[in-house]
């Protein structure tokens, strides 16, 4: 088997702390101003034509969360003052094994539809008078990139001591539990604590490949044709109380192979559904 190169980078990262109340806090985490290549080549393994043609993107700074947005967060924030939907303050499908009726404070938030999210960053912004929302699809990539053109953030492939997805083969569905030169691993069949792998990217970013899929603001495309250049969402004119609308969907999860976890993977679901396998981190504009 090849060498496996993976990059492990020391980062300084300028960041604030959001105190949500209780000792539960967010960390949000400055992005650089920059402009990037945004989507895949077509020799990328993996690749698909939704991931074309790559184009360059010209992205202001942000902050975003270090990590997906935990049970706990989201339990603070749900307590706050409704802006337009109600919220559960519990959604979440997994629970403390030894006590099923309490939360898994530092795990991911998930079961949570794109609406859920946008009322979370609603409520989060009410509260701390800044302004919160999801991160548009290219925000997304950039941060997740940092830097890199690699199809990970630590270079050319995956394993699962680096991040949680399904490291085995699925024969109903295809799935290889490896990708390019990588070994196949383990599948946990759930989720994992945040930041439980210490792998950062370049900008302090932890489970950005793996762990839960992460909502983005954007209207769902089926290629980037006519894509915005300036890191703004790309929204459609659709009826916003239309649940069926498509949203995007990046990074990965806990039930998807390694293939999928790659900085460029598109996805794509309903925003008004939720599933145990969907979560998001917030942005917060830098100004």
């Amino acid at each position: 088997m090849p060498e496996i190169v993976i990059n492990y980078l020391q980062y300084e990262a300028e960041y604030f702390v959001e105190d949500l109340g209780n000792e539960v806090e967010l960390d949000m985490v400055l992005i650089p101003g920059s402009s990037f290549m945004m989507g895949s080549l077509e020799e990328e393994e993996g690749h698909d034509k939704s991931e074309s043609p790559q184009h360059q993107v010209n992205i202001k700074p942000f902050f975003i969360g270090k990590y997906p947005v935990t049970q706990s967060q989201w339990k603070a924030v749900a307590t706050l003052p409704k802006v337009n939907r109600e919220l559960k303050s519990d959604p979440s499908y997994f629970r403390d094994r030894n006590s099923p009726t309490e939360i898994l404070g530092d795990h991911p938030v998930e079961s949570v539809s794109w609406y859920d999210a946008v009322e979370f960053c609603d409520r989060l912004s009410n509260y701390t008078k800044r302004r919160y929302r999801l991160p548009s699809e290219a925000e997304w990539e950039y941060a997740c990139r940092a830097g890199t053109t690699t199809p990970f953030h630590f270079g050319e492939t995956i394993t699962t001591d680096l991040a949680n997805y399904r490291g085995t083969d699925n024969e109903e569905y295809k799935w290889s539990g490896s990708y390019n030169s990588g070994p196949k691993g383990i599948y946990r069949v759930e989720t994992t604590p945040v930041g439980s792998f210490k792998v950062a990217n370049a900008f302090g970013l932890f489970d950005m490949h793996g762990l839960v899929w992460e909502w983005c603001a954007d209207h769902w495309h089926e290629n980037y044709e006519g894509a915005p250049d300036d890191g703004s969402s790309w929204f459609d004119q659709l009826n916003e109380n239309d649940y069926q609308n498509y949203r995007v969907l990046r990074g990965g999860s806990w039930f998807y192979n390694p293939e999928v976890c790659r900085s460029a993977c598109r996805n794509v679901f309903v925003g008004g559904l939720s599933v145990s396998n969907i979560g998001f981190r917030v942005v917060c504009t830098a100004a």
